[in-house]
C-alpha cells in the first residue's frame, strides 16, 4: 500500500510567501559572504543526524551480476548492500576508484585535487565503526566550491586559489556524518559560471562519453563531478545549481541529477553565486542513489535561514523505489505529467528520444500525460532580461574584489561587472517579475499537472522549484540525451517516484562510457591547450 503525498496547496501558498521574503532579503543585503570575509571560527552545528532514514531496507539493492566484478560499476545502493553483507570493504571500494583516477583522470581531468591518503585512512576507519546506513564507506566527489575542512577550496578561481576553510560546508558535513568518504575536489566553471576551464578560460574537463573530443559539451558548472561519476571515478558526487549546473552536466553525461527545492539543502559553507538561486544537490547514477544522497544532505541548518521552517523531508528513498503490481512496474502515486507545447516535435535524435520517452511514460500504469500551455508571458518572464536580475546578487558579496582586483576574476569577470552596473530599478522590477512568474506557474501550470517536462532548467532555477535530470537515449554518435522533470515546492519525492518507475523499465541509466583509449591518455599534456573560452563566450554561457 502506498500513501499519497500530502496535499501541496498549503505548500504553494507558503512557498510563494517565502519567495517574496527571500526577494526582500536579497535587496537588504542578506547574502553569504565571500570566503575571505566569511566568519570561519568553528565548525557548523548541524544537530543530530537522522541516520535511520539511510538504513531502511529500501536503501540497499542486491548488485547486478555484471557489476559485482568491478566495484566502480556499483551504484550506492549496490555497494552498500555488499558492504553490509561483508562482501566488500570501504577500503577495497576506495582503492578501486583511486586506481581509475590514477589511470584515467589525466584524460578526464575531473579532479583538481585527489585526497588519496585521507580517503584510504577514512575507509579504514569506517571499517572499524558501526555502519551508519547506505552511505557508510561510499566514496564521493565534491565540487570545489564546497568548503572542506583543512583542504583547499578554490571555486576554480584566482581569488581563492589559496583559501583553506577551517570547517566543512554543511552538506559535506552531513554526508561525512553519514559515513561517506571524500575522494577529492572536482573541477568546475570558474566561480561556478560555465563548463570547467582554468580561471583563464582554458578548457580542462571533458565529457566522459567523448574523452578525445573536447568540443563535446560536458555540461557546467558542476563539470568535474559529472565526469568523475560518469567515468566511474566516484560512486556519486555533489554540485551546485544556479542556472542549470546540476541538470545540464547530468543530461550531458547520462546521470541522474537532482536540484532540490530552494532551501531543502543548506548552502552554508559554499562559495556564493546568487543568494536566491543557489541550490546544492547530488549528481548520481540513478534515482535511488540521488534519493540516498539528498536524504543525507537535506535538513534545517541554523547557519542558513533559507533552510529553516520548511516542510519535513519526505521519505525520498522509498519514493525512489519502484512499485510493482503483478510483476509490472507502476507509479507509486497516480501522476499527471504535463507536456509543454513542442516538447517532442521534429525528427532530430533528441526529438525522437523525447517521443519514445513520452510513450514509455504513458505505458506505465498510474501515469497520465496531459498537454499543458505555457503560462501567460512565459517567454518574457523567463528570457535573458529578467534572468539577469541574478547578476547584482552575484556581484554584491564580491564588491571588495571588484574594486581592487578585477584580474582575480579571470575570464568570468564580465558578468560580475554587469551585476555591479545593473540599476536598482531594474533589479526591483525583476524581483516583482519573478514573483509574478512563480504565481502563474504554481496556479496555472500546476493546476493541470503534478510534474512537468522541461526543456530549459532556468525558469525553475529562477523560482527555486525542484528539478530532476535523467537520461532518455543517445545520439548516433553515442552522446547522451537527457531530459528534465520539474515539480511543485518540496515535491522531490514525486519527481523521484516518476524517474524510478521510468528507470525500472529502461536501461539508459545503466550504460557506462568506454574507457579513454591509450592514445588519448598519451596526449594529455597538450590537450588542455586545444580549446579556450573567451570572456565574451563566458558571458554568454554563464550560469
Amino acid at each position: 500500500m502506498t500513501v499519497e503525498p500530502l496535499d501541496r496547496s498549503v505548500d504553494r501558498r507558503a512557498f510563494l510567501a517565502r519567495a517574496a521574503a527571500l526577494a526582500i532579503a536579497s535587496t537588504a543585503g542578506a547574502t553569504v559572504a565571500a570566503p575571505s570575509m566569511a566568519v570561519a571560527s568553528s565548525p557548523l552545528f548541524l544537530g543530530p543526524m537522522k541516520n535511520g532514514a539511510l538504513d531502511r531496507p529500501t536503501a540497499y539493492a542486491q548488485p547486478r551480476p555484471e557489476a559485482v566484478a568491478d566495484p566502480t560499476e556499483l551504484t550506492i545502493a549496490e555497494a552498500a548492500w555488499l558492504i553490509r553483507a561483508n562482501k566488500l570493504t570501504p577500503e577495497q571500494l576506495v582503492e578501486a576508484y583511486l586506481a581509475r583516477i590514477s589511470t584515467y583522470d589525466g584524460t578526464y581531468r575531473a579532479f583538481n585535487l585527489v585526497l588519496a591518503d585521507a580517503a584510504i585512512a577514512a575507509a579504514r576507519a569506517a571499517a572499524r565503526r558501526p555502519r551508519r546506513g547506505a552511505l557508510h564507506g561510499i566514496p564521493l566527489a565534491i565540487k570545489d566550491n564546497y568548503y572542506t575542512e583543512g583542504v583547499r577550496t578554490t571555486a576554480n578561481s584566482f581569488l581563492f586559489q589559496d583559501f583553506v576553510p577551517p570547517y566543512d560546508a554543511s552538506a559535506v558535513a552531513r554526508l561525512k556524518a553519514s559515513g561517506a568518504i571524500v575522494l577529492g575536489k572536482t573541477q568546475m566553471g570558474p566561480l561556478a559560471t560555465t563548463r570547467a576551464t582554468t580561471p583563464a578560460g582554458v578548457v580542462t574537463t571533458v565529457n566522459a562519453w567523448t574523452p578525445t573530443n573536447r568540443n563535446t559539451d560536458p555540461g557546467g558548472s558542476s563539470t568535474g563531478t559529472a565526469t568523475a561519476v560518469a567515468g566511474r571515478m566516484a560512486t556519486s558526487g555533489i554540485g551546485t545549481q544556479t542556472g542549470g549546473s546540476i541538470t545540464s552536466p547530468s543530461n550531458a553525461q547520462a546521470l541522474t541529477g537532482l536540484k532540490p527545492t530552494m532551501g531543502r539543502v543548506s548552502a552554508a559553507g559554499i562559495v556564493p553565486l546568487t543568494y536566491t538561486r543557489d541550490h546544492p544537490g547530488p549528481l548520481a547514477r540513478d534515482a535511488k542513489d540521488a534519493a540516498i544522497m539528498l536524504t543525507a544532505m537535506a535538513g534545517e541548518d541554523p547557519a542558513d535561514p533559507r533552510s529553516q521552517g520548511l516542510p519535513e523531508v519526505p521519505n525520498l528513498i522509498d519514493a525512489a523505489t519502484p512499485v510493482y503490481r503483478r510483476n509490472r512496474v507502476k507509479l507509486r502515486w497516480n501522476t499527471r505529467i504535463g507536456v509543454l507545447p513542442g516538447f517532442a516535435n521534429g525528427t532530430s535524435a533528441t526529438a525522437l528520444a523525447r517521443q519514445a520517452y513520452l510513450a514509455q511514460l504513458a505505458a506505465i500504469p498510474g501515469a497520465t500525460l496531459v498537454d499543458v500551455p505555457l503560462p501567460e508571458g512565459w517567454s518574457q518572464l523567463t528570457g535573458s532580461t529578467f534572468n539577469n536580475i541574478r547578476l547584482p546578487e552575484r556581484s554584491e558579496p564580491f564588491m571588495p574584489y571588484l574594486r581592487s582586483n578585477l584580474r582575480g576574476f579571470g575570464v568570468s569577470v564580465t558578468s560580475w561587472l554587469q551585476g555591479a552596473l545593473l540599476g536598482g530599478n531594474e533589479f526591483l522590477t525583476g524581483q516583482r517579475a519573478k514573483l509574478l512568474l512563480l504565481e502563474r506557474v504554481l496556479n496555472d501550470l500546476f493546476d493541470a499537472c503534478d510534474v512537468v517536462v522541461q526543456t530549459d532548467p532556468v525558469p525553475f532555477d529562477i523560482l527555486g522549484l525542484p528539478e530532476i535530470a535523467f537520461p532518455i537515449g543517445f545520439t548516433g554518435a553515442g552522446v547522451p540525451i537527457g531530459t528534465i522533470l520539474g515539480g511543485l515546492p518540496y515535491a522531490e519525492d514525486r519527481l523521484l517516484s516518476v524517474v524510478a518507475a521510468y528507470q525500472a523499465t529502461t536501461d539508459w541509466h545503466l550504460r557506462r562510457p568506454a574507457d579513454p583509449p591509450a592514445a588519448a591518455r598519451a596526449r594529455t599534456e597538450t590537450a588542455g591547450e586545444e580549446l579556450r573560452l573567451t570572456a565574451e563566450q563566458v558571458a554568454e554561457l554563464t550560469q
